[in-house]
């Protein structure tokens, strides 16, 4: 079964199961489903709980172990199996096999993952996860998803804003959830319940988002001019390197080429994507940009990447961001 975290509480109401697996790079997230599904076990009687950290030289048969054997106070147990790093090797993965494959009924099993690759998720462990127990998406809210995000998080505190507002918090929120979550709980400190205004909003909350390059990317893709400049700002103030923002671009704009090619041929661009093995993530934003522009603006594009190269170089004269700007303006609405 698989479901997003913000949907335990109604599998709760249904009925705990013996096996929950949390996996995701949104720390908050994850924190928060965790945290959930304790309190949800020891409110149903699991009074004892025990936690392994599956690191180099884990003995894994202490993890059988531990759900067969119950203490003499309790008639329920949490086992708190984590895995930082996502792998647990050849005989980790056939002792989750075996694990899950005969779950004690008495024994709630939380297990804790990061985001996993493709690879990693099509494995025999963690295929068998899947089919014995609850999985929990704890993957990083998208930027197109964060002001729906945001307005879920203020009604818990009963509290609204407008979509000008919803959108603001998000800009000033992108890539930090966490961070983003404390300023929604410092306007629940600052002011009552009810409607907030944009000026409040904007007085109260600090810029904490953080930008990377793969965003950049995504918003040069999705022809969003203004959000592509203020990730451009965050990235320049960071001190990021200018040869890494031109890489993480260009191979959008090389893969977009190669798919607006193959569309000539008479190809469709989904399996073009795939023919390319373009990221799944990825391959819907590419899709939308493909059905968008045409070819002779992405070669264009390259051309313009060609001379940025150079530029960063020193082999022609040239203001590398102001470049990088006019580059992705290219891709604007």
């Amino acid at each position: 079964m698989q479901i997003a975290s913000e949907d335990l509480p109604r599998q709760f109401a249904s009925g705990l199961k013996p096996l929950y697996v949390v996996y995701g790079d949104a720390l908050l997230l994850a924190v928060e489903a965790a945290d959930s599904i304790r309190a949800a076990a020891r409110a149903a009687g699991y009074s004892e709980r025990e936690t392994f950290i599956a690191e180099q030289h884990f003995k894994w048969g202490e993890l059988r172990n531990s759900a067969q054997s119950l203490s003499l106070f309790a008639e329920r147990k949490i086992i708190d199996l984590r895995i930082p790093s996502g792998k647990p090797g050849t005989e980790g993965g056939q002792a989750l096999q075996d694990y899950v494959a005969d779950l004690n009924p008495d024994v709630l099993t939380l297990i804790s993952l990061p985001r996993l690759d493709w690879s990693a998720q099509k494995s025999q462990w963690f295929t068998a996860l899947q089919r014995h127990g609850v999985m929990i998406s704890a993957d990083d809210i998208p930027r197109n998803a964060l002001p729906r995000w945001i307005a879920a998080r203020l009604k818990r505190q009963e509290q609204s804003a407008d979509e000008a507002t919803l959108e603001f918090l998000a800009d000033r929120c992108e890539g930090n959830l966490l961070a983003a979550f404390q300023e929604i709980q410092k306007l629940a400190l600052l002011f009552p319940a009810g409607a907030l205004s944009f000026e409040q909003v904007r007085d109260a909350v600090m810029d904490v988002a953080r930008y990377d390059i793969f965003k950049l990317s995504e918003a040069m893709l999705n022809g969003d001019a203004a959000r592509f400049a203020r990730i451009l700002d965050g990235l320049r103030a960071e001190g990021t390197a200018t040869v890494l923002v031109l890489w993480a671009v260009s191979e959008d704009i090389r893969t977009l080429g190669k798919v607006l090619q193959a569309v000539q041929r008479g190809a469709n661009p989904g399996n073009a994507l795939r023919d390319l093995r373009v990221r799944k993530d990825r391959q819907g934003l590419i899709e939308s940009a493909a059905r968008r522009l045409k070819l002779p603006y992405i070669e264009r594009a390259i051309q313009q990447a060609a001379r940025l190269d150079k530029t960063i170089k020193g082999l022609r004269q040239g203001d590398v961001w102001d470049e990088f700007l006019q580059l992705g303006s290219r891709f604007a609405k």
